[in-house]
C-alpha cells in the first residue's frame, strides 16, 4: 500500500473537483451519499452530468438544509439533515460515499465514528471519496486570519489514515491536485466565508478591516481568482 500523505511531495496537477470525480468514480448505476453538500452545487453537478441512480445529500447546517429542501428540480436526488457521524442509511446501501471539503469540519471526537458511519452504509468494494483542502496556498493564508483550520484538516487526515490502518478501508489512490476558485467581490468572499449561516467567526471591526485588506491586492475587475491545493482520498470498502 502507498503511504498516505498529507502533502504532496511534488507538483499538483491542474484539474477541477469534477474532472477527478469523472475520472475515478463509476457513477453509472449508483447509489451515491455526499455527505455536507453545502448549497448543493456539487450535489447538481452529480445529479445531472452522471448516470447515477440516486443522490443522498446530507447537511449539518439547518438553514442551509431548509434551503435545500426548496430545490425540486433534481428528481434523483433526496436531501436529509443531519452530520456523517450518524447517517440515517441502511447498512450496506450505497456504493459511493462522497465528501467535498467536509471531513476537517465534523468535530474532531466524531471523525473516527464518521468513518466508521461510512464504512457501515458502503456495499462491500464500494468506494469512499474524501477530498480534503491541502493547507497551503494565498487564499489559505487568508483564511487562517479568522479560521484557522491546520489543526482540524491534519485531525481529518489522521483519522482517514487511522480508518485505513484498522483494516476498514484500502487506500485505492491519493491524488493531489490544484484547482481554481474565484468570487467576485469583497461582498461575496463576506457572504460565503466570513458570515457563513453555519459558523460564527467573531469577526470585530478590527479583524474585518485586517481580512479586507488581505482580500483587496487579490480583487480587479473581474473579482479575485485563486489556485487551491487539494488532496483526495479514494478508498474501497474491505
Amino acid at each position: 500500500m502507498t503511504e498516505m500523505q498529507l502533502k504532496s511531495p511534488t507538483a499538483y496537477k491542474d484539474a477541477s473537483e469534477i474532472e477527478i470525480m469523472q475520472d475515478v468514480l463509476p457513477f453509472e448505476g449508483a447509489d451515491v451519499l455526499e455527505l455536507g453538500c453545502g448549497r448543493a452545487r456539487w450535489t447538481r453537478t452529480i445529479a445531472e452530468r452522471f448516470p447515477v441512480k440516486s443522490v443522498t445529500a446530507t447537511e449539518v447546517d439547518k438553514v442551509q438544509h431548509e434551503k435545500n429542501l426548496q430545490i425540486t428540480d433534481l428528481p434523483k436526488v433526496k436531501f436529509v439533515y443531519g452530520g456523517a457521524e450518524d447517517i440515517h442509511l441502511d447498512d450496506e446501501s450505497v456504493d459511493i460515499v462522497i465528501m467535498l471539503k467536509s471531513l476537517h469540519h465534523v468535530p474532531m471526537d466524531k471523525m473516527n465514528q464518521s468513518l466508521a458511519e461510512i464504512h457501515r452504509v458502503l456495499r462491500p468494494g464500494g468506494l469512499a471519496y474524501i477530498s480534503e483542502p491541502v493547507y497551503a496556498g494565498a487564499f489559505n493564508d487568508i483564511l487562517r486570519l479568522f479560521n484557522d483550520e491546520k489543526t482540524v484538516r491534519e485531525a481529518a487526515f489522521n483519522a482517514l489514515q487511522k480508518a485505513v490502518e484498522a483494516g476498514r478501508f484500502k487506500l485505492e489512490q491519493e491524488i493531489f491536485f490544484q484547482s481554481k476558485s474565484k468570487f467576485g467581490s469583497f461582498a461575496e468572499f463576506e457572504e460565503r466565508f466570513l458570515f457563513p449561516s453555519h459558523s460564527d467567526h467573531a469577526i470585530d471591526d478590527a479583524l474585518h478591516n485586517k481580512v479586507k485588506a488581505a482580500v483587496d491586492p487579490h480583487l480587479g475587475p473581474d473579482g479575485a481568482r485563486f489556485t487551491n491545493p487539494h488532496r483526495v482520498d479514494l478508498l474501497r470498502k474491505i
